[in-house]
């Protein structure tokens, strides 16, 4: 049996130890996959990320692939139809958030040519690589984490407080936050 981090086994298995082996701490290069993680991450504030994983298809669905050009042109009827939409997290002001961040992603891209290229300058190109023996070992935030959500803020970005974004970060596969016994601590390593 493979051991992985422990918070993969704990809540929901069947959607969180496939996120956790094949998805979790991967190094990400793609804009599009990066803002689903950042929209993902700004819903599950508050909540389980659990929760996030079993109305995931559904975000993907209404949310329009994720595809930030789509939705920064959501407009107040559009922001009301996912307000009924009871397959995602109805919070009107996660909503307007995931649309201004949607603009501010764009800008972004516009000023360093991707997402991708402005994000990972923050770790200069390559994951951080963290030697954490046990779930309760991993911080919330950090100060790397603190600068990401303070030069987001900056540039029109919400709900990117430190704590979402170093979960965002260990998502998106800046830091490598799996326990050392994980079996995908070392795999992980092997992609860089």
């Amino acid at each position: 049996m493979k051991k992985r981090c422990a918070w993969a086994e704990m809540s929901a298995p069947e959607l969180s130890i496939p996120y956790h082996d094949n998805e979790w701490g991967v190094p990400v290069h793609d804009d599009i996959k990066h803002f689903e993680f950042m929209l993902l991450d700004c819903f599950q504030a508050g909540l389980s990320w659990s929760t996030i994983l079993k109305k995931r298809h559904r975000f993907r669905t209404v949310f329009d692939g994720f595809d930030p050009s789509i939705i920064a042109a959501y407009d107040e009827n559009k922001k009301g139809e996912l307000m009924q939409d009871a397959g995602i997290i109805r919070n009107r002001r996660k909503i307007d958030a995931s649309v201004m961040n949607a603009r501010s992603f764009i800008a972004v891209q516009d000023e360093f040519g991707s997402f991708d290229a402005y994000i990972w300058r923050f770790v200069s190109g390559s994951p951080l690589v963290n030697e954490f023996s046990c779930m309760e070992d991993i911080p919330a935030h950090t100060p790397l984490s603190d600068t990401v959500s303070k030069d987001l803020k900056q540039r029109g970005f919400s709900f990117v407080g430190t704590t979402i974004c170093y979960a965002y970060m260990q998502a998106a596969g800046l830091v490598n936050d799996h326990e050392t016994g994980c079996f995908r601590y070392r795999e992980i390593i092997g992609m860089y």
